[in-house]
């Protein structure tokens, strides 16, 4: 079911442009273009519809590792809180919409509380309560080997600690790349507003920090020539500390709330699908995970911050 906002894309994706007729005059270079107005709706998760979308987002978010994970299974624990979290997909006649892949999504997971296994009634059992699901601790010990390279993030293995008191909140989004970024403010209010609903009612979401998962990349030179062809050359030595570029421009507001944030080399690095592989080097682009610890106290005003960031600019 919707949750019915809407909004408008005014830069619509570039694969949503098209160019107005020519007029056959050649001394013109640049052409007029016609942009479409695309409104894009936010749903609750949708079990029935949308397990292959967010499976395949979450192959973005994770790059190569995604290989280290039982994506099925992480897909499944995201579908199992469908009134927590937002997908996005293009508007229009309901039936097609649901049958459409979600464009974007955000969602949370308690680590803590989804580490035990529950019984049939949703019960914890004597017998499993010590028990982490098995997509649960891949996720916890993968962050947490990430988290010790990082400096300002050493803590993070303490607090997804069996034995640690807190409650971290994980938020997985992503979106393809060409998607307009006023789609992520009202995806954050949302969440933070089914959070303090889902409080209300008693339900494990009473976070002391949220950790996010995100991407960002550095430039390496191409692979490519001038013309397009593959270079035969051998890559220049990088400078000592490379630029770093973001894929959601939302972290760099992120960072200014955060105890702790920084990239880390994925594990298979250089080892994605083979479209996605041969992109990346031919472009001279080179993903890097990244994460942002924000305590919970700071998590509200770090949405308002992005919420004004990337509000849509008068013309």
């Amino acid at each position: 079911m919707a949750k019915n906002k809407r909004t408008r894309d005014p830069d619509a994706p570039p694969n949503e442009t098209t160019s107005k007729d020519h007029e056959q005059d050649e001394e013109s270079s640049d052409e007029d273009l016609e942009m479409l107005d695309v409104e894009f709706e936010f749903f609750d998760p949708q079990p029935d519809h949308d397990f292959h979308g967010l499976k395949r987002l979450l192959q973005i978010l994770f790059d190569a590792d995604s290989q280290l994970f039982d994506l099925s299974a992480l897909v499944d624990l995201i579908l199992s809180q469908p009134l927590l979290g937002s997908t996005v997909k293009v508007s229009g006649d309901e039936d097609a919409i649901n049958k459409e892949d979600p464009y974007a999504f955000l969602t949370v997971l308690n680590l803590h509380e989804h580490r035990v296994r529950t019984s049939r009634h949703g019960l914890s059992t004597q017998s499993n309560m010590h028990q982490e699901k098995p997509i649960v601790q891949q996720l916890i010990q993968y962050l947490g080997q990430k988290a010790s390279s990082i400096p300002t993030l050493s803590h993070l293995p303490t607090l997804l600690s069996s034995r640690s008191e807190a409650q971290v909140g994980l938020v997985l989004t992503d979106r393809l790349r060409n998607m307009p970024v006023e789609i992520v403010p009202p995806m954050y209010k949302m969440l933070t507003e089914e959070i303090s609903m889902a409080v209300e009612e008693k339900e494990p979401y009473s976070f002391s920090h949220y950790l996010i998962v995100s991407q960002t990349y550095t430039e390496k030179t191409s692979e490519l020539n001038q013309d397009g062809a593959r270079s035969g050359k051998k890559r220049i030595k990088q400078s000592a500390r490379d630029e770093n570029f973001y894929f959601h421009p939302e972290d760099e507001v992120l960072h200014r709330f955060a105890s702790g944030w920084g990239n880390y080399d994925f594990t298979k690095q250089g080892e994605g699908g083979p479209d996605s592989k041969r992109a990346f080097q031919e472009l001279g682009i080179e993903p890097k995970g990244h994460m942002i610890l924000i305590e919970q106290e700071k998590f509200g005003e770090a949405v308002e911050a992005v919420t004004s960031y990337l509000a849509p600019q008068a013309n």
